[in-house]
């Protein structure tokens, strides 16, 4: 893949998020649900993200003459009338709803790469990522980060439980406990396949920090030891798996 492909996907990208997120006021999009199809509010938020896109296809245009800058406005417009397609139809849909928020987002960033690829006149990358996927490394990673999201969380779970009764319910959040547990492990694995292991000492330091206040004023120790007990079982597993995945996959100790 080519230099100037690469940066055409990535001004596009670039464009994009500009427009949806940065240049894009709540009130606008308030009035989008509102209004629907008769909304200003949604003609100017199409109009904002053509301006965008003609400015970064006008660069590639003049990039690779060869596609010309008719070919450069007709890309412009058919992004546009996509654009103003998708956010009208999520109109349709519930506000404020993480799915469908992730899927408009999927749906314009779908229509960019299409754009991106007719631009460029080859489907290797697509080829070029599909052997990525399937490769054993990239498999394997992602069989790791599954394993300590959810499966983790109900092992460490069962294996707590003896104690789990033993602990009074301090107000927590719902369900948080898990939660925080999950982004730990990931975050320890990542650090573990980046190979920052003093970093995840850091991370393990400052979560003691931020839990010493609430177990120093509890004045309770078994919600200490439950904690810390939690903690390491979380860690120390997390850690051994990362360690066992560069040794089989990568060939790093």
């Amino acid at each position: 893949m080519s230099s100037d492909a690469l940066s055409l996907l990535m001004g596009l990208m670039l464009a994009h998020l500009a427009g949806d997120f940065l240049l894009q006021p709540r009130v606008w999009v308030e009035e989008r649900y509102r209004l629907k199809h008769r909304s200003p509010a949604l003609l100017m938020h199409t109009l904002i993200h053509a301006a965008l896109a003609a400015g970064v296809m006008g660069v590639a245009a003049t990039l690779d003459p060869a596609r010309g800058y008719a070919a450069a406005l007709l890309s412009t417009l058919v992004l546009a009338a996509s654009h103003w397609l998708i956010d009208l139809a999520k109109t349709r849909l519930p506000a404020g709803e993480l799915r469908w928020f992730l899927l408009d987002q999927a749906l314009h960033l779908l229509v960019l790469g299409a754009l991106w690829l007719v631009w460029i006149g080859s489907l290797a990358p697509l080829r070029e990522l599909a052997a990525w996927l399937v490769s054993p490394q990239v498999l394997g990673v992602a069989v790791a980060y599954l394993t300590v999201t959810r499966p983790f969380s109900f092992a460490i779970a069962m294996v707590m439980q003896r104690w789990s009764h033993e602990i009074e319910d301090k107000g927590t959040l719902g369900r948080a406990g898990a939660r925080i547990g999950m982004l730990e492990r990931v975050v320890v694995l990542t650090l573990v396949l980046l190979d920052q292991l003093t970093a995840v000492g850091f991370l393990l330091a400052a979560k003691s920090v931020l839990r010493f206040g609430d177990l120093r004023e509890s004045r309770d120790r078994k919600l200490t030891e439950y904690v810390l007990l939690g903690t390491l079982l979380s860690v120390s597993t997390t850690l051994a798996l990362g360690l066992l995945l560069r040794l089989v996959l990568f060939g790093q100790p």
